[in-house]
């Protein structure tokens, strides 16, 4: 019978009705096995389109929730993603999916924790504790994949007119933040528990958490990521890659560089609070002024032009600077005995012969290190030198270890 549902419409119709169905008690396993009678396939742009309808219908978004793991466990294995669109490498999508594999990782290094359990002596159980706990930590770094999700994805599909899905799937993520919280919980207590004890927890408390992750990445992948795909422009991508930073990454660092075709872009972006966003993190001007002015070290940064562009200002600056030095060649401020010297540097920094040059004096009783770096973008390009200064006197005076907390030493 399943060649008789053969069009979209027809297939939509009946995963409505079998959540309709759903919503007013029907047996999940009759759905089921109507559904697999019925329906082969269902495209994924469709499942999106009907929790949209069923909500601008009336239907609670906080209904669709608590059916949306009973119709995902109907539809897992029916959902036909021969449309999806190829996703390259380093784009957001390639992120998300590499970091579910990080995370189906950690998931299955906890299953073959609770399959041992049995196994473990009543001595050996607080080690075997501490290894749980340590691998849910790791499965906690999920809530910054969620975050991407909630506030640099989600925003873009509702400009788009896709609403409905995107507040479910919140909800979802909600639900296994708390799970995934309890289960943290439920392990972080070595003393006075029994295996039986833990036992029962393994079954009501942590494996749900791992199959809610699970789950999700279940509904993203087959889903939410190729129907998103379809749905965000090059441009619209490119803008969440960049505030990717600013919520972190998930059990995974990315190596591939993505950026759109022919798009005029840059690694520095501007939020609209002044915030300066970088491939690595962001900073307000305030924070990042303060971190120049905190850092043990002096900073001078000469651009490819070999004009001075900036210099750190600490309370405790080796060497004296003030800002008429901004703009001048940086041969204009030194001694023209050393004017050689600088020129020597530059020249081998430009030329790609060396990257890197250090001196080390003493100056007015202290131990002073200096090191000039050769700064270059993507392609090796030159783009100017940094010094970098600093005072090593007390550092050289060190010895043996200290591993307690001691103010006093670090004045």
């Amino acid at each position: 019978m399943s060649e008789l549902i053969n069009n979209s419409q027809q297939r939509k119709e009946l995963l409505k009705h079998m959540i309709l169905e759903l919503h007013e008690g029907q047996a999940p396993e009759q759905v089921r096995k109507r559904l697999t009678e019925l329906l082969k396939s269902i495209p994924y742009d469709e499942v999106v389109e009907v929790e949209q309808e069923l909500i601008s219908e009336g239907l609670p978004v906080e209904e669709v929730l608590r059916l949306c793991d009973i119709h995902t466990e109907v539809l897992d294995g029916h959902i036909d993603q021969s449309g999806a669109k190829e996703v390259p490498p380093g784009h957001p999508v390639d992120t998300f999916k590499k970091e579910n594999r990080e995370l189906e990782k950690v998931a299955d290094e906890l299953k073959t924790l609770f399959a041992k359990l049995g196994q473990v002596k009543p001595d050996e159980l607080k080690k075997w504790l501490i290894d749980v706990h340590g691998r849910f930590n790791s499965l906690m770094d999920v809530d910054k994949h969620y975050l991407r999700k909630e506030y640099l994805l989600f925003p873009f599909l509702e400009q788009h007119g896709i609403d409905g899905p995107p507040k479910v799937m919140w909800g979802k993520h909600d639900e296994t933040r708390v799970l995934l919280k309890n289960a943290i919980e439920a392990v972080s207590v070595h003393e006075g528990v029994t295996i039986e004890e833990i036992s029962m927890v393994v079954g009501v408390v942590l494996k749900p958490a791992i199959q809610a992750v699970l789950d999700m990445i279940m509904k993203e992948e087959e889903i939410l990521l190729p129907m998103s795909m379809d749905t965000l422009s090059d441009e619209e991508w490119y803008q969440v890659l960049q505030q990717t930073p600013e919520y972190g990454f998930c059990l995974y660092d990315p190596q591939d560089k993505w950026r759109p075709e022919g798009m005029a872009t840059s690694d520095v972006q501007y939020g609209f609070d002044g915030t300066i966003r970088l491939p690595t993190g962001s900073f307000s001007v305030d924070e990042l002024a303060s971190l120049f002015v905190t850092l043990p070290i002096d900073l001078t940064f000469v651009d490819k032009n070999d004009k001075v562009k900036f210099y750190s200002h600490g309370p405790n600056r080796i060497f004296s600077r003030n800002r008429a030095i901004l703009g001048r060649d940086v041969r204009m401020c030194h001694p023209p005995g050393s004017v050689h010297i600088v020129d020597k540097i530059i020249d081998d920094f430009k030329s790609g012969r060396e990257s890197s040059a250090a001196f080390w004096i003493n100056f007015q009783g202290r131990f002073i290190y200096i090191e000039y770096f050769a700064m270059r973008g993507e392609q090796g390009e030159y783009l100017g030198t940094v010094e970098f200064t600093q005072d090593l006197t007390k550092l050289r005076k060190l010895e043996g270890e200290q591993r307690l907390l001691n103010y006093s030493s670090t004045k």
